[in-house]
């Protein structure tokens, strides 16, 4: 097990490296570059002037210099300066860090709480009106785009209230917290509550076709035992997975969930750091998105072997 651990923690290490370097020339290939926007905005183009800018953002040494330049300092802690704000990119990052956890954390809750208990009751009701009503009710999560779906509940809310919800990112009480998160937490969640549902119910239609959960009806035990302790721990596998692919790659719904609602989020800041040119925003930003996604796969992988006795990973 001990051996297993050091090798992902490693496979880690050199994705991170790869992705760092691939975001890296890519920005730089790309057609255009901050010194250009400012420039074109100004409305004149100095030569003398633009070289200065150049060389004072660094811009004009080769990819590998400032490549090394970049590593180092976030090793040590430093992420470089924001070409636009002129402010040291940790503090543009920092404080956004906390809306967009908090909202992707309680988008995933409300995945979980409604995708896995209503999966199998779809499961257990199999070929009813009832799972029939669920399973239009998940072909629907999975249709409707978050940004479309957003829109609607800021629609409904101007019909209703004649205002739109306004987003406090210093919310005072726990509370106000909950009624400021929940609903674009609800218009994001929705399409991973329904695919965990679709899952859910898939996994454990094939769970309560095994031999040993007809023994376990013979015995007498009880549906909900038979449900919920022998079935679902046993179907959890593949819900487990689901989740920890939704909660790495969330942000792509929070791109748009940020923007529909005006979140002051990561997300939302990625988009404007890219259309801007701001390489290193868009760096540090993207190096963080990967970090979530290998350590949520590593903790994944994890929890098959805590929940499932049957995996043990082998020195």
């Amino acid at each position: 097990m001990f051996a297993y651990i050091v090798r992902r923690l490693v496979l880690m290490l050199v994705t991170l490296f790869g992705i760092s370097v691939i975001i890296f020339v890519l920005l730089r290939v790309v057609p255009g570059n901050i010194v250009d926007i400012l420039f074109d905005a100004a409305g004149f183009v100095d030569q003398a002037d633009k070289a200065n800018l150049e060389k004072e953002l660094g811009l004009d040494q080769p990819i590998f210099v400032q490549y090394v330049k970049w590593i180092g300092g976030l090793l040590h802690g430093d992420l470089g300066y924001s070409y636009v704000s002129e402010k040291p990119a940790l503090q543009e990052i920092l404080p956004r860090i906390p809306i967009t956890a908090r909202l992707a954390a309680l988008a995933l809750l409300f995945s979980a709480a409604i995708g896995i208990p209503l999966g199998v009751i779809s499961a257990v009701k199999q070929g009813t009106r009832l799972d029939y009503a669920l399973r239009v009710v998940s072909l629907s999560g999975l249709s409707l785009p978050s940004f479309w779906l957003g829109l609607l509940i800021l629609m409904a809310s101007v019909a209703m209230f004649g205002t739109m919800p306004i987003f406090n990112p210093n919310p005072a009480t726990w509370t106000e917290a909950f009624a400021i998160y929940c609903v674009p937490a609800m218009a994001v969640g929705f399409r991973s509550a329904a695919l965990t549902m679709r899952i859910t119910r898939s996994s454990m239609l094939e769970i309560l076709r095994q031999d040993y959960i007809r023994t376990a009806r013979a015995k007498g035990a009880s549906e909900s035992s038979v449900n919920y302790h022998h079935a679902l721990k046993n179907a959890v596998l593949p819900v487990i997975t689901v989740i920890g692919i939704e909660a790495a790659f969330l942000i792509g719904g929070l791109i748009v969930t940020e923007t529909v609602f005006n979140i002051p989020g990561v997300a939302r800041f990625l988009v404007e750091a890219i259309r801007w040119r701001d390489y290193p925003i868009v760096q540090n930003l993207v190096m963080l998105i990967a970090l979530v996604v290998v350590v949520t796969n590593f903790t994944v992988d994890m929890l098959y072997a805590a929940i499932d006795p049957r995996i043990r990973y082998t020195d």
